[in-house]
């Protein structure tokens, strides 16, 4: 500031602190804070200092002082100006600003002290526990942020930031319904925000509730046409809805505004395998590493889709990938080295333990006696409802499942989604056996033949949905309305869907289907009944590979895209001799394969 500036706003200053009061300290310093609050932290400056000048203790001036080095993020003077403001009357704003100040220095535990001092002293103000709640947010201390935000709320039923943050932490706890609670109040209080609708959005997504959340995102989207999360949350729900043309669409104009993000990159290229466009999906992941922004998901969706069309010894070690993966298998840390096969393990106790689905559980457990073979012992761990049945298995010295408590004592261990690489698997050395599995004891078998009474027609199992939150079970699933329409067919129908989909469980319950799931306790007991069976009709799950394993006639149903395991363009199944696959066209209708696998029964119920 020049001398002639200074005259300028002295007498800015002493014009303010005309009238009642004029010339006090306090008028000084109210002069002072409407300069600050309009943007002229100068003038603010001068005020304070002739305040300081009649009273070098006026705490408002001293606080004044402060939040002006703050807002010149000159944070170690407004500390200083802070703490002397509070040392003559420490006042819950004085506080409040104090938290600010270290909180913006990156000393958030100090800041959160602060804080806690200033909401002691006025508990009932609603921006001090807001405040609390940023900090908390900082420290990630979650949990306690979001008590901080809801006491907010409860002093303030309105606030609309706390009322948002209340619904994304909500949404990142899973607490879905409460967080949409919440992003709803937001969008009443302040419509058309946009980040308001992205969280709702997000949020409507986690639910499945696809349509919902395209909506919001399109509402977001015309408030903020350029902001490319946006549009790659279009193109996910999008793909969610089995519109995947469209959604490559949107994943393309998401690249446009933010070219190098990886998720939305990886969400290009998967989307083009989807679409069975291979050639363009390797290029376009070519694209992503010859950028070196490759990930660990990159890598993982490359060795998927290599595998999907048949280059195994490139895909399985890419699949290895999967530890480095934002949420990598819930696989456990051990002290012990990793076995991928290099090393001999003869006379070595080796742990090979589950890392993936209950049906790669089943499909690997092939490659369990082949370990054994090379002279090690085996302790084996599985899920608990596949305990029982791969007990069994041979070659198999102990088997214990899952979080049983623990471990016994080993030398090396494996996952058993790595058993493939180990032995260096290729479409031609699958081990391909009919059965691989123990045969369920004769006593138990027994039992489900008299439960099913006559075998005077063929018995054929049924299953038509997956797991509800595999991501994606739009594509995998079907419904029992769907599957009704091979009913007709001359044949005893036994259902071996678990947890039925409530429309599903209500149609079931108006069938002539067969249903003693509530006492499929295991996959112990589901491959003693599915022993009892001439034909098991699956989606693919992990049903599909029990059936497959045990060597019954197994049918399953398969999307456009299959999972990489079932290959392309073939009936056939390398893992499973027995298996006959059943594939959608590109239509993505089940209704045309059910109508295939409705013939085929009759010619297979006409044949005897």
């Amino acid at each position: 500031m020049n001398r002639r500036e200074r005259r300028a706003a002295a007498r800015k200053s002493q014009t303010a602190s005309n009238g009642a009061g004029a010339g006090t300290p306090a008028a000084f310093c109210e002069a002072g804070f409407r300069y600050l609050q309009s943007g002229q932290p100068l003038d603010a400056q001068l005020c304070c200092r002739q305040a300081l000048a009649a009273d070098p203790n006026h705490a408002d001036s001293l606080h004044l002082m402060g939040l002006i080095a703050l807002h010149a993020k000159q944070y170690d003077h407004a500390l200083e100006w802070i703490a002397r403001a509070i040392g003559h009357d420490p006042r819950p704003e004085y506080l409040a600003s104090l938290a600010t100040t270290l909180q913006q220095q990156g000393r958030r535990e100090e800041a959160l002290k602060a804080c806690d001092k200033a909401v002691q002293l006025k508990p009932d103000d609603a921006e001090l526990w807001k405040l609390m709640g940023n900090i908390l947010l900082e420290l990630g201390r979650y949990d306690q942020a979001l008590l901080s935000f809801q006491h907010v709320l409860k002093l303030d039923p309105r606030h609309q930031d706390a009322a948002y943050k209340c619904g994304v932490l909500l949404n990142e706890m899973g607490r879905l319904e409460e967080a949409i609670a919440h992003l709803d109040l937001c969008d009443e209080v302040l419509p058309n925000h946009a980040p308001t609708l992205q969280a709702r959005a997000r949020t409507l997504y986690n639910l499945k509730r696809f349509e919902a959340a395209l909506a919001d995102n399109r509402r977001a989207n015309k408030l903020d046409p350029g902001n490319a999360d946006t549009c790659n949350n279009i193109g996910a729900c999008l793909q969610s809805l089995g519109r995947e043309e469209e959604a490559l669409s949107w994943f393309g104009q998401a690249l446009d505004r933010l070219p190098n993000a990886i998720e939305i990159l990886n969400n290009k290229a998967f989307m083009l395998g989807q679409l069975q466009r291979f050639d363009e999906a390797f290029a376009f992941y070519d694209h992503i590493r010859a950028l070196h922004l490759n990930d660990a998901t990159t890598d993982w969706n490359l060795a998927l889709l290599r595998m999907l069309t048949g280059n195994f010894e490139a895909g399985w070690a890419g699949r290895e990938s999967r530890w480095a993966k934002t949420s990598p298998p819930p696989y456990p840390k051990f002290s012990q080295p990793m076995w991928l096969g290099h090393e001999p393990i003869e006379g070595k106790t080796i742990l090979i333990h589950v890392d993936e689905g209950l049906g790669d559980t089943i499909q690997f457990a092939r490659y369990v006696p082949m370990v054994a073979a090379r002279g090690a012992r085996v302790v084996l761990v599985v899920e608990r409802p596949l305990h029982s049945l791969l007990s069994g298995l041979p070659g198999v010295s102990q088997c214990l499942a899952f979080s049983d408590g623990p471990l016994p004592a080993f030398d090396m261990h494996c996952p058993m989604g790595s058993l493939p690489l180990v032995f260096g698997t290729r479409l031609d050395t699958i081990p391909s056996a009919t059965s691989y599995l123990p045969s369920p004891p004769e006593a138990r078998a027994k039992v489900w033949e008299e439960r099913l009474g006559p075998h005077d027609r063929p018995r054929v199992g049924l299953v038509w949905s997956g797991n509800a939150s595999h991501k994606n079970d739009l594509n995998r699933s079907t419904s029992l309305r769907l599957l009704s329409r091979i009913l007709d067919v001359d044949a005893t129908f036994v259902s071996l869907q678990k947890d039925p989909r409530p429309d599903d469980k209500a149609l079931l319950e108006q069938t002539k289907i067969v249903d003693l799931t509530a006492d499929l306790t295991d996959f112990a007991e589901t491959a003693a009944l599915v022993g009892c069976l001439d034909l098991v009709i699956t989606v693919d799950t992990s049903v599909a590979h029990l059936a497959g394993a045990l060597g019954c006639p197994t049918w399953i149903l398969l999307p456009w895209t299959p999972d990489y395991r079932w290959l392309l363009a073939r009936d056939d199944s390398p893992w499973y001799p027995t298996v006959r696959l059943f594939r959608q066209t590109e239509t993505r209708d089940y209704a045309g394969v059910l109508d295939s696998v409705r013939a085929e029964l009759l010619r297979l119920v006409a044949a005897g």
